[in-house]
């Protein structure tokens, strides 16, 4: 992946070393712990990641600084921004809107946020109310060895998938399914949020499709990555890992199989009309 050459953005917030404010930090024994104490209960651990990481701040969030000079990763993330960005202005302005560029926040272990306080173990995250995206960047260590999705342009697809919330957020998406879940079922609530995911996939497609033709920003070998990431990353696999099955009715990001495909619908068609996954069977 080329991104060496790409403009770098303003827009990135580092809080790494900061804990999560005033609220409680959740490490790596602790959430052992509460995960441990959820399963002998009876309950499913992945809600308790949901309810901890939707669960009210107790305070306002920590701020942090611009990312050190010198630092590779922070350096790769504000490249892949920057070029986020630069495709999503010029979209935008293509439909006569105005696209308000989101903040990415770089934390360890735990952050609080708009959104409430969330581990580094529920994954990057976007927050609407604030606009921001929140990434730990210990995750791209676990795509790469958790998960074996290795490569930059796995890593790109994450922080795309993440602004593509915020394009939903833009574009009034969120609110609505939000307001839809609300009156749903748990079941159809999960449904709803399938969608909304797939949709997060596509438009990180839309966005590779554009920086790919005016910057020429893919190395042989990257699309492989990018699509092995959404693989990596499906419910269907992850449960299946976990506990050695698979609960459709309760997947809130869809299968390998979608997350692919609809990866890959973004990437070639490169046209956010393609992305209705809500209009789709």
């Amino acid at each position: 992946m080329r991104w060496q050459t790409s403009r770098r953005s303003t827009n990135v917030e580092d809080r790494r070393g900061m804990g999560a404010g005033g609220g409680m930090k959740i490490g790596g024994v602790g959430l052992l712990v509460l995960m441990l104490l959820a399963w002998l209960g009876g309950a499913d651990p992945l809600e308790l990641l949901t309810q901890v990481s939707q669960s009210p701040a107790s305070g306002p969030a920590a701020q942090g600084g611009p990312p050190p000079a010198g630092d590779a990763q922070s350096d790769f993330v504000q490249a892949v921004l920057g070029d986020t960005e630069d495709v999503w202005t010029q979209l935008f302005a293509q439909s006569n809107r105005r696209y308000a560029q989101p903040t990415l926040v770089l934390f360890t272990d735990a952050v609080d946020s708009t959104c409430g306080l969330s581990s580094a173990a529920s994954g990057p995250f976007y927050c609407p109310p604030d606009q921001k995206v929140y990434i730990d960047l210990g995750f791209f260590r676990q795509l790469e060895d958790r998960f074996a999705a290795p490569g930059d342009f796995a890593q790109a697809y994450v922080i795309a998938h993440e602004v593509g919330h915020h394009v939903q957020n833009l574009l009034g998406t969120s609110e609505r399914v939000h307001s839809m879940r609300s009156r749903a079922s748990q079941e159809q609530a999960n449904a709803l949020s399938v969608r909304q995911e797939l949709q997060a996939d596509c438009f990180a497609g839309v966005w590779g499709h554009h920086a790919n033709q005016q910057r020429k920003l893919l190395e042989e070998g990257d699309v492989e990555e990018g699509l092995n990431a959404a693989a990596a990353i499906g419910d269907d696999r992850m449960q299946r890992e976990a506990r050695g099955r698979v609960s459709p009715e309760s997947f809130t990001h869809g299968t390998s199989e979608q997350r692919v495909r609809w990866f890959k619908r973004g990437l070639d068609q490169g046209s956010m009309q393609q992305c209705d996954t809500f209009g789709s069977s």
